[in-house]
């Protein structure tokens, strides 16, 4: 492969993570990010355009005579930015605009997993408990409710039509819950490792949902005999409507007493998941990107670290309703030295002083020869940082995993 220039596209842990990886590949010349972070920005440098700006990405790429672009958010391929981008020529990884709804609309997820005859929750045309709520659109990780009385319903209801549009209604499926990524070019799709993470704000799986508190891999199933049941049909009933699938193709899944079932469908790669996949891929990841964004993947199985990993993510005190800003932060080197990967999440630079700058703050990865033998270094790690208000659940991958419900 001739040499990459990467241009990184967002400034979450999910980017981090990314940068992280794709700094280490022999075949990369430079890498960019827009807008970053202080953490991508001890990897390369860092651009104040903002995500979801088509034009001034475009504009940047151009500038940089950038190889390949990788849009790590799901918001800026909803809103087209891939688009705009390929069509000028440039090498994206990432789904059009028009694939992209497979996560930017629910309603149109459950259209292709029943017409691709993929297993997934019934849909409903009433509310009544027990069932889920869900906001069609985007929300961040926030917007689906689980209501087992009717006065979960109510408030349900109340959350996730403030997100504006359309609601699901959909049934509550009981089992463990297992995230699936596959790297696709529009036709084929290589599966990477499993992955558990944990989405309630409170220990116990308790609380609103969120973005995500922690993750851990290895997952005990098998991910490409899922990618069978699941994201190749997928696959094949979005090209055949025109809107081939280029990008990170990620099944949310409940694993029921009746088989897996579809959850939901993400556009891109998961957050935190990706940071704990990420670091166990022994192999060329800027060459599955750039193979799978060219329409050339070939691979079939993608190397991966005999390690376990596990992330914590560490929260604002007031975090999923609140973010936090301008607390400085302490303990990373620190954390860093015990052998952990520290990704920023939602940090910045004042004064050169590191502070928060969100909900969730930074995710403090290790590694073990087994989750339990990781999670307790991940552990160790999070002790090691403080923030005032910083908060995070103590049971993350804790017995490997929890029973859930969604």
């Amino acid at each position: 492969m001739p040499p990459v220039k990467v241009l990184l596209v967002g400034s979450g842990g999910r980017e981090h993570a990314l940068a992280w990886k794709l700094s280490r590949a022999g075949d990369l010349t430079e890498l960019h990010a827009a807008p970053g972070n202080p953490g991508i920005a001890t990897l390369g440098s860092c651009h104040p355009v903002r995500a979801e700006d088509g034009e001034g990405l475009l504009t940047l790429a151009r500038a940089l005579d950038i190889d390949l672009v990788v849009v790590g958010p799901e918001a800026p391929l909803v809103a087209g930015v891939a688009d705009d981008l390929r069509h000028a020529g440039i090498a994206v990884f990432g789904p059009s605009v028009a694939a992209a709804r497979i996560e930017g609309s629910k309603r149109f997820a459950k259209e292709v997993l029943r017409a691709a005859g993929v297993p997934t929750a019934e849909t409903f045309s009433v509310a009544r408990p027990p069932c889920v709520v869900k906001a069609d659109g985007l929300a961040a990780g926030k917007g689906v409710f689980v209501c087992r009385t009717q006065a979960e319903l109510d408030a349900g209801l109340r959350a996730a039509s403030a997100f504006g549009g359309p609601l699901v209604i959909e049934e509550l499926l009981e089992g463990e819950e297992a995230s699936i990524h596959a790297i696709c070019d529009g036709r084929h799709a290589v599966a990477l490792p499993a992955a558990q993470d944990f989405k309630r704000v409170g220990d116990g799986d308790t609380g609103p949902n969120t973005g995500g508190m922690g993750a851990y891999s290895p997952f005990p199933i098998d991910a490409e005999e899922l990618l069978d049941l699941v994201h190749r049909p997928v696959l094949h009933e979005l090209a055949g409507r025109g809107m081939p699938f280029i990008g990170t193709l990620y099944a949310g899944l409940m694993l029921t007493d009746d088989g897996p079932k579809v959850l939901e469908f993400n556009c891109r790669f998961g957050d935190p998941e990706t940071q704990v996949i990420v670091p166990r891929i022994d192999g060329d990841l800027l060459g599955l990107l750039v193979a799978a964004a060219v329409g050339n993947l070939t691979t079939t199985e993608v190397p991966v670290s005999d390690e376990a990993a596990v992330t914590v993510a560490l929260t604002a005190g007031g975090y999923p309703a609140a973010n936090d800003v301008g607390t400085p932060i302490e303990g990373i080197a620190d954390a860093e030295a015990a052998g952990a990967l520290v990704f920023h999440a939602g940090t910045a630079l004042q004064e050169d002083r590191l502070v928060t700058n969100g909900g969730r703050i930074l995710n403090v990865t290790a590694f073990g020869e087994s989750v339990a033998d990781a999670r307790r270094r991940a552990y160790r790690a999070c002790e090691a940082i403080s923030f005032d208000g910083m908060r995070y659940r103590r049971d993350i991958a804790a017995d490997r995993g929890l029973r859930a419900a969604r």
